[in-house]
Protein backbone atom coordinates (compact mmCIF):
# COMPACT_ATOMS: atom_id res chain seq x y z
CA UNK A 1 0.00 0.00 0.00
CA UNK A 2 2.81 2.38 0.91
CA UNK A 3 4.58 1.74 -2.40
CA UNK A 4 1.36 2.50 -4.29
CA UNK A 5 0.96 5.81 -2.46
CA UNK A 6 4.57 6.72 -3.19
CA UNK A 7 4.05 5.85 -6.87
CA UNK A 8 0.94 8.02 -6.99
CA UNK A 9 2.80 10.93 -5.36
CA UNK A 10 5.59 10.56 -7.93
CA UNK A 11 3.05 10.65 -10.77
CA UNK A 12 1.41 13.77 -9.31
CA UNK A 13 4.79 15.47 -9.04
CA UNK A 14 5.67 14.62 -12.62
CA UNK A 15 2.29 15.94 -13.73
CA UNK A 16 2.96 19.13 -11.78
CA UNK A 17 6.30 19.59 -13.49
CA UNK A 18 4.64 19.02 -16.86
CA UNK A 19 1.99 21.66 -16.06
CA UNK A 20 4.69 24.12 -14.96
CA UNK A 21 6.65 23.49 -18.17
CA UNK A 22 3.49 24.00 -20.25
CA UNK A 23 2.76 27.25 -18.39
CA UNK A 24 6.32 28.44 -19.05
CA UNK A 25 5.95 27.70 -22.75
CA UNK A 26 2.57 29.46 -22.81
CA UNK A 27 3.95 32.58 -21.15
CA UNK A 28 6.93 32.72 -23.51
CA UNK A 29 4.66 32.35 -26.54
CA UNK A 30 2.25 35.06 -25.41
CA UNK A 31 5.10 37.37 -24.45
CA UNK A 32 6.61 37.05 -27.91
CA UNK A 33 3.27 37.82 -29.57
CA UNK A 34 2.76 40.84 -27.30
CA UNK A 35 6.22 42.23 -28.05
CA UNK A 36 5.51 41.88 -31.77
CA UNK A 37 2.08 43.55 -31.27
CA UNK A 38 0.24 40.68 -32.94
CA UNK A 39 -2.49 40.20 -30.33
CA UNK A 40 -4.40 43.47 -30.74
CA UNK A 41 -7.22 42.12 -32.90
CA UNK A 42 -7.72 39.08 -30.66
CA UNK A 43 -7.63 41.15 -27.46
CA UNK A 44 -9.88 43.91 -28.76
CA UNK A 45 -12.59 41.58 -30.09
CA UNK A 46 -12.94 39.85 -26.72
CA UNK A 47 -13.06 43.09 -24.74
CA UNK A 48 -15.67 44.64 -27.03
CA UNK A 49 -17.83 41.54 -26.70
CA UNK A 50 -17.58 41.70 -22.91
CA UNK A 51 -18.51 45.37 -23.06
CA UNK A 52 -21.81 44.38 -24.67
CA UNK A 53 -22.63 42.21 -21.63
CA UNK A 54 -22.45 45.05 -19.09
CA UNK A 55 -25.34 45.52 -16.68
CA UNK A 56 -25.48 47.50 -13.40
CA UNK A 57 -25.77 44.29 -11.36
CA UNK A 58 -22.90 42.59 -13.18
CA UNK A 59 -20.82 45.73 -12.76
CA UNK A 60 -21.14 45.49 -8.97
CA UNK A 61 -20.37 41.77 -8.98
CA UNK A 62 -17.23 42.25 -11.05
CA UNK A 63 -16.07 45.10 -8.81
CA UNK A 64 -16.43 42.71 -5.87
CA UNK A 65 -14.34 40.03 -7.55
CA UNK A 66 -11.67 42.48 -8.61
CA UNK A 67 -11.43 43.69 -5.00
CA UNK A 68 -10.51 40.15 -3.90
CA UNK A 69 -7.60 40.27 -6.33
CA UNK A 70 -6.17 43.59 -5.18
CA UNK A 71 -2.40 43.11 -4.63
CA UNK A 72 -2.51 45.14 -1.40
CA UNK A 73 -5.28 42.92 -0.02
CA UNK A 74 -3.38 39.79 -1.03
CA UNK A 75 -0.22 41.16 0.58
CA UNK A 76 -2.08 41.70 3.86
CA UNK A 77 -3.63 38.23 3.56
CA UNK A 78 -0.26 36.54 3.00
CA UNK A 79 1.40 38.46 5.86
CA UNK A 80 -1.46 37.66 8.25
CA UNK A 81 -1.48 34.00 7.30
CA UNK A 82 2.30 33.87 7.62
CA UNK A 83 2.14 35.27 11.15
CA UNK A 84 -0.58 32.77 12.15
CA UNK A 85 1.45 29.86 10.75
CA UNK A 86 4.63 31.06 12.43
CA UNK A 87 2.96 31.44 15.83
CA UNK A 88 1.38 27.99 15.47
CA UNK A 89 4.85 26.47 14.88
CA UNK A 90 4.33 25.83 11.14
CA UNK A 91 7.55 27.61 10.31
CA UNK A 92 8.14 26.02 6.89
CA UNK A 93 4.66 27.00 5.66
CA UNK A 94 5.04 30.51 7.11
CA UNK A 95 8.35 31.01 5.31
CA UNK A 96 6.90 29.63 2.09
CA UNK A 97 3.94 32.00 1.99
CA UNK A 98 6.21 34.97 2.79
CA UNK A 99 8.61 34.08 -0.02
CA UNK A 100 5.76 33.18 -2.38
CA UNK A 101 3.83 36.40 -1.84
CA UNK A 102 6.80 38.75 -1.92
CA UNK A 103 8.28 36.94 -4.91
CA UNK A 104 5.01 37.10 -6.88
CA UNK A 105 4.59 40.83 -6.29
CA UNK A 106 8.23 41.60 -7.09
CA UNK A 107 8.23 39.42 -10.21
CA UNK A 108 5.01 40.98 -11.48
CA UNK A 109 6.35 44.51 -11.09
CA UNK A 110 9.56 43.51 -12.86
CA UNK A 111 7.68 41.96 -15.79
CA UNK A 112 5.36 44.96 -16.09
CA UNK A 113 8.32 47.31 -16.29
CA UNK A 114 10.12 45.04 -18.74
CA UNK A 115 7.21 44.84 -21.21
CA UNK A 116 5.80 48.34 -20.52
CA UNK A 117 2.51 47.55 -22.23
CA UNK A 118 -0.18 50.22 -22.18
CA UNK A 119 -3.58 49.34 -20.75
CA UNK A 120 -6.64 49.16 -23.00
CA UNK A 121 -8.72 52.33 -23.38
CA UNK A 122 -11.71 51.06 -25.33
CA UNK A 123 -14.24 52.73 -23.01
CA UNK A 124 -14.34 54.87 -19.91
CA UNK A 125 -13.02 52.94 -16.91
CA UNK A 126 -14.95 52.61 -13.68
CA UNK A 127 -11.84 51.75 -11.63
CA UNK A 128 -8.54 53.56 -11.24
CA UNK A 129 -5.47 51.74 -12.53
CA UNK A 130 -1.81 52.66 -12.53
CA UNK A 131 1.39 51.23 -13.98
CA UNK A 132 1.67 48.94 -16.99
CA UNK A 133 -0.65 46.19 -18.14
CA UNK A 134 1.35 43.02 -18.92
CA UNK A 135 1.04 40.65 -17.16
CA UNK A 136 -2.04 41.16 -15.01
CA UNK A 137 -1.05 41.54 -11.36
CA UNK A 138 -4.53 40.57 -10.19
CA UNK A 139 -4.39 37.33 -12.17
CA UNK A 140 -0.80 36.47 -11.31
CA UNK A 141 -0.81 37.29 -7.60
CA UNK A 142 -4.27 35.81 -6.94
CA UNK A 143 -3.14 32.61 -8.64
CA UNK A 144 -0.14 32.45 -6.31
CA UNK A 145 -1.70 33.48 -2.98
CA UNK A 146 -5.09 31.80 -3.31
CA UNK A 147 -3.46 28.81 -4.96
CA UNK A 148 -1.07 28.37 -2.04
CA UNK A 149 -3.90 28.91 0.46
CA UNK A 150 -5.96 26.27 -1.36
CA UNK A 151 -2.99 23.91 -1.24
CA UNK A 152 -2.59 24.42 2.52
CA UNK A 153 -6.31 23.93 3.18
CA UNK A 154 -6.44 20.88 0.91
CA UNK A 155 -3.57 19.31 2.83
CA UNK A 156 -5.25 20.14 6.14
CA UNK A 157 -8.69 18.84 5.11
CA UNK A 158 -8.09 15.97 2.68
CA UNK A 159 -11.75 14.88 2.58
CA UNK A 160 -12.76 18.31 1.28
CA UNK A 161 -9.67 18.66 -0.91
CA UNK A 162 -11.33 18.72 -4.31
CA UNK A 163 -14.06 21.07 -3.15
CA UNK A 164 -11.38 23.45 -1.86
CA UNK A 165 -9.42 23.19 -5.10
CA UNK A 166 -12.55 23.77 -7.18
CA UNK A 167 -13.56 26.87 -5.21
CA UNK A 168 -10.01 28.19 -5.51
CA UNK A 169 -10.06 27.79 -9.29
CA UNK A 170 -13.46 29.51 -9.54
CA UNK A 171 -12.30 32.46 -7.41
CA UNK A 172 -9.05 32.96 -9.32
CA UNK A 173 -10.84 32.66 -12.68
CA UNK A 174 -13.52 35.16 -11.60
CA UNK A 175 -10.84 37.66 -10.55
CA UNK A 176 -9.14 37.45 -13.94
CA UNK A 177 -12.47 37.70 -15.77
CA UNK A 178 -13.38 40.80 -13.76
CA UNK A 179 -10.29 42.59 -15.05
CA UNK A 180 -11.41 41.95 -18.63
CA UNK A 181 -15.01 42.88 -17.92
CA UNK A 182 -13.89 46.19 -16.40
CA UNK A 183 -11.67 46.87 -19.41
CA UNK A 184 -8.45 47.40 -17.48
CA UNK A 185 -6.51 44.49 -18.97
CA UNK A 186 -6.10 42.80 -22.32
CA UNK A 187 -7.02 39.08 -22.38
CA UNK A 188 -3.40 38.16 -23.07
CA UNK A 189 -2.42 40.09 -19.92
CA UNK A 190 -4.63 37.84 -17.83
CA UNK A 191 -3.60 34.60 -19.53
CA UNK A 192 0.08 35.47 -19.15
CA UNK A 193 -0.53 36.44 -15.52
CA UNK A 194 -2.03 33.03 -14.81
CA UNK A 195 0.87 31.30 -16.57
CA UNK A 196 3.56 33.23 -14.70
CA UNK A 197 1.71 32.81 -11.41
CA UNK A 198 1.34 29.07 -11.92
CA UNK A 199 5.07 28.68 -12.62
CA UNK A 200 5.99 30.53 -9.42
CA UNK A 201 3.33 28.72 -7.38
CA UNK A 202 4.51 25.28 -8.50
CA UNK A 203 8.14 26.18 -7.80
CA UNK A 204 7.30 27.28 -4.25
CA UNK A 205 5.13 24.24 -3.51
CA UNK A 206 7.80 21.85 -4.78
CA UNK A 207 10.44 23.67 -2.71
CA UNK A 208 8.26 23.29 0.39
CA UNK A 209 7.72 19.58 -0.26
CA UNK A 210 11.43 18.96 -0.83
CA UNK A 211 12.23 20.77 2.42
CA UNK A 212 9.65 18.72 4.32
CA UNK A 213 11.09 15.49 2.97
CA UNK A 214 14.60 16.60 3.85
CA UNK A 215 13.55 17.40 7.42
CA UNK A 216 11.67 14.12 7.74
CA UNK A 217 14.62 12.06 6.49
CA UNK A 218 16.98 13.99 8.79
CA UNK A 219 14.71 13.30 11.75
CA UNK A 220 14.59 9.58 10.93
CA UNK A 221 18.38 9.41 10.56
CA UNK A 222 18.86 11.21 13.87
CA UNK A 223 16.39 8.90 15.60
CA UNK A 224 18.23 5.84 14.29
CA UNK A 225 21.56 7.27 15.37
CA UNK A 226 20.28 7.91 18.90
CA UNK A 227 18.64 4.48 19.13
CA UNK A 228 20.23 2.16 21.77
CA UNK A 229 20.57 -0.53 19.11
CA UNK A 230 22.56 1.74 16.83
CA UNK A 231 26.27 0.84 16.81
CA UNK A 232 28.29 3.71 18.29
Amino acid sequence: MRSKIQSLISIIRLAGLAVAALAMWGFATIAEEVLEKETYAFDTSILLYLRSLHTPLLDRIMLGFTFFGEPNLLLVLSVSLGIVLWVSKHRSEATTIAVTGAGAIGLNLLLKKLFARARPQLWERTVDVIFYSFPSGHAMISMVIYGLLGYFLGSRFPKQRWLIYSLTVVLVAAIGFSRLYLGVHWPTDVIAGYAAGLIWLMACIFSLEVWKQFRASSAVSEEKFLSPDHPQ
